[in-house]
């Protein structure tokens, strides 16, 4: 019984840990540049496919979705239609074009670490756990790749080894707040609430954190019960199309009372002890 709720626990929290897990895998894969080893070029995309309404990703997965089809072995195309994809809940999609991708670039670090990302969305994570080991190299060791490592191993149960990624991340980028944002979601999974909104609360006051760090903060002050204070941070810096959107994935986690209270129960027998 205790095995399946803790199952449960993790696959709620599972959504949260992938768009963390979004934020730190190869970071060239949710920019549009031109790769000038290619013919042609993909669409030009104005911002960050993570910043993105719902119509503008809809009029992005046509656009680059065309490009795609035009020469699905290119790599950057494949890299921002995947993006795009698992963005939009198409993650089983986005793992078919990884998979395209990957035998047409199967040593490229770039590539090997989104085809994890996207294995992990769908829900392959030991597979994504040995497709982003084998991106890390020791002699170039890559703090994104760390941090992707902790994530997937967050979800797959494995706390301790996941912060200990993380804090390898950290040596190689002091302050990142991804990575910050991604250790303080660890100790959310474990139920201990404090220790996570200290680390997402640094995560937030870095100047490179951007809204789905204060989107994760919002998120674990919400579940102490502080509503209006989340509901105010899930707002800031956005236009009311984007805080009204993230008001509302707030409120949607927040719902999902059952495993939320088992991990406030938890907390609360933190501060106890």
């Amino acid at each position: 019984m205790g095995a399946r709720k803790t199952t449960s626990r993790r696959m709620t929290m599972a959504k949260v840990c992938i768009l963390a897990l979004a934020t730190i895998v190869a970071g060239c894969a949710t920019t549009a540049k031109k790769d000038p080893t290619v013919t042609g070029s993909i669409p030009k995309l104005t911002k960050p496919v993570e910043t993105m309404t719902t119509s503008e990703l809809a009029a992005a997965a046509e656009r680059v979705g065309s490009a795609y089809d035009r020469n699905p072995k290119d790599k950057q195309t494949g890299l921002t239609y995947a993006s795009i994809l698992m963005m939009t809940g198409r993650d089983t999609q986005a793992l078919a074009v990884m998979q395209q991708v990957a035998i047409a670039h199967p040593a490229d670090r770039d590539v090997l670490a989104a085809y994890g990302k996207a294995q992990a969305a769908a829900g392959q994570m030991e597979q994504a756990l040995s497709t982003i080991s084998r991106a890390q190299t020791p002699d170039r060791p890559d703090w994104r790749l760390y941090s992707a490592e902790g994530a997937v191993l967050d979800q797959l149960g494995r706390s301790s080894e996941a912060r200990n990624r993380y804090r390898m991340a950290l040596d190689l980028k002091p302050n990142e707040p991804s990575v910050l944002s991604n250790l303080g979601m660890s100790y959310v999974l474990s139920g201990d609430l404090r220790t996570a909104e200290t680390y997402l609360k640094s995560a937030s006051q870095q100047p490179a954190a951007d809204s789905r760090v204060r989107q994760n903060l919002a998120l674990v002050i919400g579940l102490q019960g502080r509503f209006d204070e989340a509901e105010r941070i899930a707002r800031q810096e956005l236009d009311p199309q984007q805080a009204e959107a993230n008001v509302a994935y707030l409120r949607s986690m927040l719902a999902q009372q059952n495993s939320w209270k088992q991990l406030a129960a938890k907390d609360a027998g933190t501060r106890t002890n």
